[in-house]
């Protein structure tokens, strides 16, 4: 076991990830760690843009970005963190530039914008645009754009570091109200070799994406397992406003790798099996570029209501063929080879089909403006930090309009490292208790140590009846008997994972043993998702439940604390922070 010490330790090397490393290496000694290799991180999947009211291509302004981002949030959003945001956006985009990324362009040379779902500018106008892009590759473009520049710093990376447990310096629920709680370190797992390694550090930066893998269709990759947030759960911390999950639109038919609303926003048309642009019925004045959940609603329900297309009629068609084959090739080349490859559609001529896919966490680590992760309402870690999808700042609220996550892993990612590398400047360095690592060597040597005979539950069967059951009974549409259904089966999941083995031994890049460990992350997410959307009792943003259809502010306009305990999940509630905009009804 090797030890290392670092002022500041960065946890995930997606966008958010660099970002912040490109914000304290300048300041401080800073390493990376991340499970995979940087330029594989999940941010180089995002396709559509980056929010910014930039005004390039018509009159725009930052403070109707904010109201944008706020009703699309269905006013679950902070809105002090919101104006932070959008604010920040045209700079974030400015500094991205100047890093190198080749944005496209209008034909006077400035960064092109595209319209996107939600963003209208002001009250009942047509959508607007705001979508800085690169073709759609925007995510791959930042994500190769910032590897760069953390290499031109010389940021050290410690790629295939799986960080599996967080070490505080007390436990943050038994600690007094107003007792101070700080970060120590993180020890992680080395891939290459199944060594187990300590890193203590001044400040430490979480940037470990999503959790779509906890359900079984879905835009994210097969790494994003939520271990950060569990990570953080398992230390005591809350997480905030898991029950909140955005499924996209428009995901291939029955695959779920995500077909952007670049797509609609470069002027796609949704057509149910009557060949009807039904999105005129559910959002009149923006159509097919509503908010993502009022579309993903809108899908199911006219498969639901037998207006789906296909031989089982449970899909809908994303209509492209009114476009130029020009314009859709230089504008969509990605989306449109998808089409081609996985689904042997051809975008110039057809339809291509689509259904709702699981594709982003609206919670996650409950943090402030700068990134200082909660252990309760009010007071935070010493030290700790975190930013990207595996916060919840809340920017995002119950439903995040696109482009909004790569300006929110920009904006507060660099918050995150710039506040990082200002309390290490000042901090001691942590001492590692000798202990640090028990719990992780634990967790390795049981699922190591099994016979992994045929008796034995396996972690891959386990793994596939809990993503069925979520997507069966927790996806766009919830009732409490659904979400009852589902909870009443991950106690059952969770015992035969504690008895579950693995058939690989070996110590060097034992993918079997790290997607058990993955599983237990996703096991333990799970419980909370469930745990909120049962006890918020209405229909907001991304969670709409059947049997309470309408949003409730006078009971729920308020973000979920969720703990683990001995017990089970327990839940605590804290205020929604309201500037300027006060809740009204969310229409379109």
């Amino acid at each position: 076991m090797t030890h290392y010490e670092y002022d500041v330790v960065i946890v995930g090397a997606g966008g958010a990830g660099m970002r912040a490393a490109l914000e304290s290496s300048q300041r401080s000694k800073t390493a990376v760690l991340t499970k995979l290799y940087p330029t594989r991180s999940h941010t180089g999947a995002a396709q559509g843009g980056m929010a910014a009211a930039l005004s390039n291509v018509e009159d725009d302004n930052y403070e109707w970005h904010v109201y944008d981002t706020v009703k699309g949030g269905d006013y679950l959003v902070d809105q002090d963190a919101a104006e932070i945001m959008c604010r920040e956006a045209i700079d974030a985009v400015l500094d991205l530039e100047k890093m190198g990324l080749p944005f496209n362009r209008t034909e006077d040379g400035k960064i092109d914008q595209r319209r996107f779902g939600g963003h209208t500018r002001e009250h009942g106008a047509a959508p607007v645009r705001r979508a800085c892009y690169a073709a759609d590759r925007t995510g791959h473009m930042i994500l190769q754009t910032l590897y760069q520049q953390c290499v031109k710093q010389k940021v050290e990376f410690f790629n295939e570091f799986y960080v599996l447990d967080l070490i505080l310096s007390k436990n943050p629920q038994s600690a007094k109200k107003g007792a101070k709680v700080s970060v120590t370190g993180v020890v992680a797992l080395e891939l290459a070799t199944g060594e187990i390694h300590t890193f203590s550090a001044k400040s430490v930066v979480f940037a470990t994406g999503g959790a779509g893998k906890v359900f079984k269709t879905t835009s994210n990759a097969h790494t994003l397992t939520g271990d950060g947030m569990a990570i953080a759960l398992r230390a005591g911390l809350p997480l905030q406003d898991m029950e909140f999950f955005q499924f996209h639109p428009t995901g291939l038919y029955g695959l779920g790798i995500l077909l952007s609303e670049a797509a609609r926003g470069e002027g796609g048309i949704l057509r149910n099996s009557e060949g009807e642009r039904f999105m005129e019925r559910y959002a009149p004045s923006i159509k097919d570029l509503a908010p993502r959940d009022v579309v993903a609603r809108a899908i199911a329900r006219e498969v639901r209501e037998g207006r789906g297309c296909g031989p089982k009629k449970d899909y809908v068609l994303l209509d492209l063929t009114h476009l130029s084959p020009e314009h859709i090739d230089e504008k969509l080349p990605d989306i449109t080879e998808f089409a081609r490859t996985y689904l042997g559609v051809e975008p110039h001529t057809e339809g291509v089909p689509t259904y709702p896919t699981a594709h982003y966490a609206m919670g996650g680590i409950p943090t402030t403006v700068n990134g200082e992760v909660l252990r309760n309402a009010t007071e935070t870690v010493d030290g700790l930090y975190a930013a990207g999808e595996c916060a919840c700042v809340s920017v995002h609220g119950a439903n995040r309009l696109g482009t909004n996550s790569l300006l929110d892993i920009n904006v507060f990612g660099r918050r995150a490292g710039a506040a990082a590398a200002a309390h290490a400047a000042k901090a001691p360095q942590p001492s590692m208790p000798a202990h640090a690592a028990a719990r992780v060597v634990g967790i390795v040597e049981r699922l190591l140590a099994g016979t992994g005979d045929a008796s034995s539950p396996r972690p891959g069967d386990i793994r596939s009846e809990l993503q069925e059951a979520m997507d069966r009974d927790a996806q766009v549409f919830r009732t409490a008997e659904s979400l009852t259904h589902v909870q009443a089966k991950v106690p059952g999941l969770k015992e035969r994972f504690a008895r579950a083995t693995i058939q690989d031994k070996g110590r060097r890049f034992n993918t079997d043993l790290l997607e058990a460990i993955e599983l237990g992350f996703l096991l333990d997410l799970a419980e909370v998702i469930l745990a909120g959307a049962l006890a918020r009792e209405e229909s907001r943003g991304g969670h709409f439940r059947e049997d309470f259809p309408t949003r409730d502010d006078k009971k729920f306009l308020k973000h979920t604390l969720a703990y683990a305990t001995p017990t089970g999940v327990t839940l605590d509630y804290k205020p929604v922070v309201i500037t300027k905009y006060v809740p009204k009804e969310r229409v379109y």
